[in-house]
């Protein structure tokens, strides 16, 4: 199989590089600027938004791991992803989002996300609304094979690979021990089980430390 990681030298995206290249695959790693990453395949320096349809057309899946924080690059979530659907628009490429936990809904009916809680951390909120839009852009899209996967809560970049994790849907989900947890190592694990499998084509996921 291969695949794509776009915005590659993140630690999340190091963390699927990793993980896809131990089952084998093919990865190619996209990165804006020159940097080593363990397990590619191919690293090429190519921004996002100087990508064409031509870069992406040859993979069976291309990762977007792209990241921003500040301000006035938050909403970049959402024209990155866009660019990257409209490169993959019509094709039989999937596309999985690296999302965010804040976007899930903690109720059945889906009225009300996590980040509009009065107990979400007010110093997480703009990061995570920045991907609920994210998501709500694309739900629009049923032009791209897209997959949204949300970590829990509590996304922990040096936490153990465990090996297993509990694959969720759209709502907010606690394990056993009441806990909204996981590993990069494992969620990277969840990624590639998904990309192995393509069993959730326009739709978001979530998975949580079992």
């Amino acid at each position: 199989m291969k695949i794509a990681v776009v915005a590659a030298t993140g630690r999340v995206a190091r963390k699927v590089v990793a993980e896809a290249a131990a089952r084998g695959f093919e990865v190619t790693a996209f990165v804006r600027k020159a940097a080593e990453v363990d397990g590619a395949n191919k690293i090429i320096v190519k921004d996002i938004f100087d990508l064409k349809k031509s870069d992406l057309e040859n993979f069976d899946a291309v990762v977007d791991a792209f990241g921003a924080w500040t301000p006035e690059t938050l909403p970049l979530h959402t024209t990155t992803s866009q660019h990257l659907c409209d490169l993959l628009s019509g094709t039989n490429v999937r596309l999985l989002i690296v999302g965010g936990a804040g976007s899930l809904f903690v109720d059945k009916e889906h009225t009300t996300q996590l980040f509009k809680t009065p107990e979400f951390p007010a110093e997480y909120f703009p990061t995570a609304k920045a991907q609920a839009d994210e998501l709500d852009e694309l739900r629009k899209r049923n032009d791209v094979k897209w997959t949204f996967v949300s970590p829990a809560a509590d996304f922990q970049p040096d936490g153990e690979r465990t090996g297993k994790y509990i694959l969720a849907g759209e709502e907010f989900t606690l394990n056993s021990a009441s806990e909204s947890v996981i590993s990069y190592a494992d969620y990277a694990l969840a990624m590639v089980d998904e990309i192995a499998s393509g069993k959730h084509i326009q739709q978001r996921i979530s998975v949580v430390k079992a």
